[in-house]
């Protein structure tokens, strides 16, 4: 059953026109006849929604009441505001909410609604470019897929998502909306349709994803779908397709259940899915081209993620990556001598100079260098 929509308040006098709220609406209907995705839509409803609230608390209900100053006010108060749990919105939820009443407004000046446009030489916030905060190994990803219960018709049915989402880097929303019609597991390929932007795109299906998606396919849904069928992929057990919620609270459950201390639902996957295949020599560009990014630099970011490649780099040019010069370490089977000797003198040399100074001005990185100098010399040993 679905979640009653929460009623808002109608700000402005019912049968006046130019009140906040047929205004939105009208703006609303002018952003779907220029072809924005539904949920496009419905992000900028929810950020004017949130204008229009604090509008109405101060009463001020129609769109000529609004003033230049009043927009710079809302903006402090959405930099200043705090959830139950005393969190601040973040940047881009900031910028979301600014831009979304500069677009309506900006909107309604243009056909002549309101004599001005109250919105303009607005500064907007700069949002940060964040690396991932957690990234999966192939490890954990295995992990996780082994947390479906293989027994049951639910379980085969979320292995065959979780698969296709870490195969194909796509994002929930693509998943939700993904049709049997956009399936072509012969050839080992799908087509997302009507993606982020509104473009569609093909990508490729790995032989694992396409395994467990037959499967499911040919014993599961089948048991699922009722007539008349959505032919949607993923549906519930009363044959509903999954919703956005339902996608990502299965993901989120099965993650903690794998006990990786990683937080995150679907799109821990697309950045599995693009590191992975940066490290193992993948072309930029098509990394780009799976994960349906318009702009190289979005998908530049795992580039910064991917450090593998870079610590091997560092280690084999950085003449302080290693105790050992690399030198010695490129010869086989060397006498050892010299270089016991010389983290001997090191080690004797540090003790006396710490010897020297009083015990809490021995720092702990002159302990870290003792430390690592004394595994060194172990490993040398051993060779």
């Amino acid at each position: 059953m679905s979640r009653p929509k929460k009623q808002r308040p109608h700000v402005g006098h019912p049968n006046d026109p130019l009140a906040l709220t047929p205004l939105l609406a009208s703006y609303l209907e002018h952003l779907r006849t220029i072809n924005l995705s539904k949920w496009t839509v419905v992000n900028h409803e929810n950020a004017l929604q949130a204008f229009l609230a604090w509008c109405n608390e101060r009463g001020v209900a129609r769109a000529i009441e609004v003033t230049r100053q009043m927009i710079l006010q809302y903006q402090r108060f959405v930099f200043h505001y705090r959830n139950d749990k005393g969190e601040a919105l973040g940047f881009s939820t900031q910028l979301k909410r600014v831009t979304s009443v500069i677009g309506m407004f900006k909107w309604l000046t243009r056909e002549n609604l309101i004599p001005f446009n109250p919105a303009t030489e607005i500064d907007l916030p700069k949002v940060p470019r964040r690396l991932p905060r957690y990234v999966l190994t192939p490890e954990e990803v295995d992990a996780i897929m082994s947390q479906p219960d293989l027994s049951d018709a639910i379980g085969i049915r979320d292995r065959a998502m979780l698969e296709l989402l870490y195969s194909t880097g796509m994002r929930r929303a693509e998943l939700m909306n993904l049709s049997l019609y956009d399936l072509d597991l012969d050839r080992g390929t799908l087509i997302i349709r009507e993606g982020k932007g509104s473009k569609d795109r093909i990508v490729p299906v790995g032989d694992r994803a396409v395994a467990w998606m037959q499967k499911y396919l040919a014993d599961v849904r089948p048991w699922f779908a009722l007539d008349p069928d959505p032919m949607i992929v993923f549906l519930t057990h009363r044959g509903a397709p999954l919703s956005r919620n339902q996608i990502s609270y299965l993901v989120r459950e099965y993650i903690k259940a794998s006990n990786i201390n990683k937080e995150g639902a679907c799109h821990l996957f697309r950045h599995a899915m693009a590191t992975a295949m940066l490290e193992n020599g993948a072309d930029i560009r098509y990394i780009q081209q799976m994960l349906g990014h318009k702009s190289l630099e979005t998908t530049e970011i795992y580039t910064h993620v991917s450090i593998r490649k870079l610590q091997e780099i560092h280690a084999a040019t950085h003449p302080a990556s290693r105790l050992l010069r690399r030198e010695d370490r490129a010869l086989p089977r060397i006498d050892h001598t010299a270089a016991l000797q010389h983290i001997d003198a090191a080690i004797a040399e540090q003790r006396t100079s710490d010897a020297r100074r009083p015990r809490r001005a021995v720092g702990s990185y002159a302990l870290k260098v003792l430390r690592l100098a004394a595994r060194e010399r172990e490993r040398i040993k051993k060779e």
